[in-house]
């Protein structure tokens, strides 16, 4: 690691101050990331929507179990974004057997189920390790920092909710004078394709907005952990001060 090539200004910091760096991030490399994320995103989420002939709660499951999938594409943007490098999709689709088929299994099923996964997620893709040899070096990284990644998770979670039922509440809001589509389909009988499609789209936009913000705030959480175990921060001072 480049410490002095950072674009980021290391500093003491509580994991939730770190969180909201990693937000900063995530707004200074909008453009990179949702262009690399949205062609990633969208053919999975078309897929998704195709399901919906076989059961009406499998498109957002899908994009629900995807999720994960898609966080690697985002961190692989924001790490570069961290050294003040932009990336496009040609950048992206060079690097595609790492970012997206390495360790496909693990990042579908026990990484998808992690509370605290945009925390350890760049141990497993930026440092290289397998998941067996990650054990404990995740140990370190989540020490001290497992409780507020925990709370980002849950914070991002209630965004996600929020957001998702304020996107479907345009399909009632917009609806023809006469005609409302009724929820109660989807709670207690069968849901018409009109009704799962909405349902869908809300949650793919929700996901497709919040995401990228999540895994910054995780990846910033990460850089701040290893800044304290490895005193990153002093040794970019260090290193700014005697180029000068």
């Amino acid at each position: 690691m480049q410490v002095d090539a950072l674009a980021l200004r290391l500093r003491p910091r509580t994991p939730l101050e770190a969180a909201d760096l990693g937000v900063r991030l995530c707004q200074s490399a909008a453009r990179s990331i949702y262009l690399c994320y949205v062609m990633v995103a969208l053919p999975v989420i078309a897929v998704a929507f195709s399901t919906s002939a076989i059961a009406s709660w499998l498109p957002t499951t899908v994009i629900w179990c995807a999720k994960q999938w898609f966080d690697r594409t985002i961190l692989f943007v924001l790490s570069r974004a961290a050294f003040g490098q932009a990336t496009t999709a040609q950048d992206l689709l060079r690097a595609r057997k790492h970012v997206w088929w390495n360790q496909l299994l693990f990042t579908l099923t026990v990484r998808r189920l992690s509370p605290w996964r945009s925390l350890t997620q760049p141990v497993y893709q930026l440092e290289g390790l397998s998941p067996w040899a990650a054990r404990t070096r995740v140990r370190q990284i989540r020490r001290r920092g497992a409780g507020s990644a925990l709370m980002m998770t849950s914070a991002f979670g209630l965004a996600e909710t929020a957001i998702w039922i304020s996107v479907l509440s345009l399909a009632f809001w917009l609806a023809p004078s006469g005609y409302h589509p009724d929820i109660t389909q989807w709670l207690w009988g069968e849901p018409s394709q009109f009704l799962t499609s909405i349902f869908a789209a809300a949650y793919a936009i929700a996901v497709l907005f919040l995401e990228p913000f999540y895994v910054a705030s995780g990846f910033a959480m990460y850089l701040n952990r290893r800044a304290e175990l490895e005193a990153w921060d002093i040794e970019q001072e260090f290193r700014r001060a005697f180029a000068q």
